[in-house]
């Protein structure tokens, strides 16, 4: 099975040239990336240091609940895990589309990892939203 860039059969090279190229939509891509890793850099920084803090005074179960309870912590907590879910889903997206050439392939990774992250994601909001609600 010939692949849309190889020569042969009856196309034409702009025939086999069609969607390779850009889909207009790299930019977008690029700067959700970049925002979503600065958010990232910071909802991170945010969670070492309290994880530290909780560390530092010795606190159980009960204690870490009550933390996630109090405060502007559930939100921050609910912001890091959509952006960490979706930065990875960026991530993994240009992984595949730069390495996966098989076509059948490529959209059979592209949904299935869709799918995982998109399961991961609801996971970890509906774990946040029953401790804190």
């Amino acid at each position: 099975m010939l692949m849309k860039w190889e020569p042969g059969g009856m196309k034409s090279e702009i025939a086999r040239a069609r969607g390779l190229g850009s889909a207009r939509d790299g930019v977008k891509h690029w700067l959700h990336q970049r925002v979503t890793a600065i958010a990232n850099l910071f909802l991170m920084i945010w969670l070492a240091l309290a994880i530290a803090a909780l560390i530092q005074r010795g606190v159980d179960y009960h204690a870490t609940i009550s933390w996630l309870r109090s405060g502007i912590n559930p939100v921050l907590m609910i912001l890091a895990i959509v952006s960490v879910f979706y930065h990875t889903k960026l991530g993994l997206q240009i992984v595949i589309e730069d390495y996966v050439h098989h076509e059948g392939r490529k959209l059979a990774l592209m949904i299935a990892v869709k799918l995982v992250i998109a399961a991961c994601a609801v996971t970890c909001l509906f774990s946040v939203l029953k401790i804190t609600l």
